[in-house]
């Protein structure tokens, strides 16, 4: 069944069910399930207390009904809903990072039981990888795979955290950049003639080949 977001905040998903009750899971013995079917035919309504279970992602959905998870530094998820899919691919630049966070991802999909094990494979996107979704007739596949992914989030939070920081150090360092290793404006003073290959006229420092050494 297809996934409806309804949004209260930009770019947050507030709630991604149609309806706001979770699932109530009931389990009756062989000798309990014999009983009932032996009871009088007709519609049998039991009134229980169900389960909520919440979780935010940072998510937009596309006009084809796709739905887009931003929350990741590094990559971009995609929850292809009638395709049964998850694809997976770099937010910007295409790097170890970026690889490693597509396989952990899917991997623990498949871990928790949700991707088929043999479906793990490259994209039709460079560097990207994509799994396919099991079929269920149970349990509602799409919104399992949101609360996985929001799972594995939290799991990812010591990495972004830690790379954010390193980030930010190395930001400081050739910004602001201690004694050490910076010098003042006027701290060298400027000299006329600077380094060791010399501009005399129009074809050096390449005359013949080669360069011109004082």
């Amino acid at each position: 069944m297809p996934i409806k977001l309804r949004y209260e905040q930009e770019g947050v998903l507030e709630e991604a069910e149609e309806d706001k009750g979770g699932v109530k899971i009931k389990i009756v013995s062989d000798q309990d399930a014999e009983q009932e079917t032996e009871q009088d035919s007709g519609v049998k309504i039991e009134i229980v207390e169900k389960d909520e279970i919440n979780f935010k992602l940072m998510i937009r959905s596309a006009v084809n009904g796709d739905i887009m998870i931003l929350d990741h530094k590094d990559i971009d998820i995609v929850l292809k809903q009638d395709e049964g899919k998850i694809l997976t691919f770099a937010k910007e630049t295409i790097s170890d990072y970026t690889y490693g966070a597509e396989a952990r991802l899917l991997e623990f999909m498949r871990k928790m039981g949700v991707l088929e094990y043999d479906s793990i494979q490259g994209g039709n996107i460079y560097g990207s990888l994509e799994g396919k979704l099991m079929k269920s007739d149970g349990v509602e596949v799409n919104k399992t795979a949101l609360k996985i992914i929001a799972e594995w989030m939290q799991t990812e939070e010591s990495y972004l955290k830690g790379t954010t920081a390193y980030d930010d150090l190395s930001d400081d360092h050739l910004l602001s950049p201690d004694g050490e290793y910076s010098t003042e404006l006027g701290e060298v003073p400027a000299e006329e003639r600077k380094g060791s290959i010399l501009q005399h006229n129009l074809f050096a420092p390449y005359l013949y080949g080669r360069y011109t050494y004082e």
